[in-house]
């Protein structure tokens, strides 16, 4: 097989690039980024064609490691890059396509057949499915580079939650978590989202200001510098008191995530675990009369995703949605689909559960203006007591989200360190 880890993007012009990281496949089986590099392993024997220092690298970028000590490191045979083309590897090779598309053209030259993002081309399934059967299951260096991101993770909620007061920019928390992670020499494994708009759920704009009774809702991962990831949100008042409705919300997302993480066990359907979550978030929202019905048909209705409009969670590993590059095939079982019903349809994943698999669990409420007057919607909307929502108009969006790894008899909480109770946050 053959792995391209890409080469360095450009911001504006070629030598402003961005930070460089490659492939998450060849950093996988290399154990870290190499600029342009090209893994080859054929039978035994494992190949690394790398950058060869020249003299202006010594001026611009310092003295190196040397490539011999690359390879003794690394305990592979290393090669110059301009040897690649070369090696005329041809259409002999497995590949897996990287992520973006101009190395995939590169991809494609030297394997001289076609080679696109997100596809799987004829001949390359066998080691498709080998990745993706060895990534699923993290073995113990795995893990504790996991703890390691979960670990920074924790000091970067410190700092975001000790510097969030009323006045305060949400780009200034933002600034200090991220500052945190810096400080340990990593980086955030995806753009975070810092917001007291916490009904958009990929809002990555950071433009307000904390106000009194604004609930604020920050979604952070770390990344270690060889890939792995964590992945957390939690939601507090900035006053430091939760009024008596956001609590009452909160909490009930709270009960819901508990009741998922206590479903996770070796052989439980991941599908189940979201259903839980569903299930408690509706017979909450019908026991403070915002949904009227039976909850089994609630939930079997998809009413509960008017609220709770997503999937439960995602694998996690060293990518911070692992392997979604592959698409459904990797998180999906064969002969599984994703529903077509609206919420359920956003499931990120449906496998059954198995020792050192790593999962988040992140339930959520939101009003979300557009899902709650959608006509496509009405039927579901019909279920709902705008009167009685009315009076939860202080709640804009919540979610708690925890990375959990699968063990034998049941799992464990990674990012356990930071605090989610009512009274962890209600600290005023």
């Amino acid at each position: 097989m053959l792995l391209y880890a890409g080469t360095p993007a450009p911001r504006n012009y070629p030598q402003n690039t961005w930070p460089f990281r490659a492939s998450s496949h060849f950093l996988y089986v290399v154990g870290e980024s190499v600029p342009g590099g090209w893994v080859v392993f054929d039978e035994d024997r494992a190949t690394l064609f790398m950058h060869y220092p020249d003299r202006d690298d010594a001026l611009w970028h310092g003295a190196g490691e040397s490539p011999a000590a690359v390879g003794d490191r690394l305990g592979v045979e290393v090669r110059p890059l301009s040897e690649v083309e070369a090696a005329a590897f041809g259409i002999d090779a497995c590949t897996v396509a990287p992520p973006r598309g101009t190395d995939c053209a590169r991809l494609s030259e030297v394997l001289q057949r076609t080679i696109r993002v997100g596809r799987t081309a004829e001949g390359d399934e066998a080691l498709r499915d080998a990745m993706i059967a060895a990534r699923l299951v993290h073995d113990e260096v795995a893990v504790a580079e996991m703890r390691v991101a979960a670990d920074a993770a924790q000091a970067a909620f410190a700092a975001g939650r000790k510097h969030a007061q009323p006045g305060i920019r949400e780009a200034a928390v933002r600034g200090r978590m991220i500052a945190a992670l810096i400080e340990r020499g990593m980086s955030t494994s995806f753009h975070p989202i810092v917001s007291v708009q916490g009904e958009v759920l990929h809002n990555e704009h950071s433009r307000g200001t904390l106000r009194d009774g604004d609930l604020l809702l920050v979604d952070l991962g770390a990344e270690t510098p060889t890939g792995w990831a964590s992945d957390v949100t939690r939601t507090w008042p900035v006053s430091g008191r939760f009024s008596p409705t956001q609590r009452d919300l909160y909490q009930l997302v709270l009960d819901a995530q508990l009741a998922a993480i206590d479903k996770v066990a070796p052989g439980v359907r991941y599908l189940d675990v979201h259903l839980t979550a569903a299930r408690v978030i509706t017979q909450g929202l019908v026991d403070l009369k915002i949904l009227r019905g039976d909850v089994d048909t609630l939930v079997a209705d998809g009413v509960h995703a008017l609220f709770f409009p997503h999937g439960v969670g995602h694998l996690i590993g060293l990518d911070v949605h692992d392997m979604e590059d592959l698409g459904d095939i990797a998180s999906y079982a064969p002969g599984r689909e994703r529903s077509t019903q609206f919420g359920t349809a956003f499931l990120r994943m449906d496998r059954d559960l198995v020792p050192g698999m790593a999962v988040t669990i992140e339930p959520g409420f939101y009003q979300v203006p557009a899902i709650l007057n959608d006509p496509s919607l009405r039927s579901l909307a019909d279920r709902v007591d705008r009167n009685r929502l009315a009076r939860f108009d202080d709640v804009r969006g919540i979610r708690i989200e925890d990375d959990i790894l699968v063990t034998n008899d049941g799992c464990e909480v990674l990012t356990a360190g930071i605090p989610k109770s009512t009274a962890d946050l209600d600290w005023s």
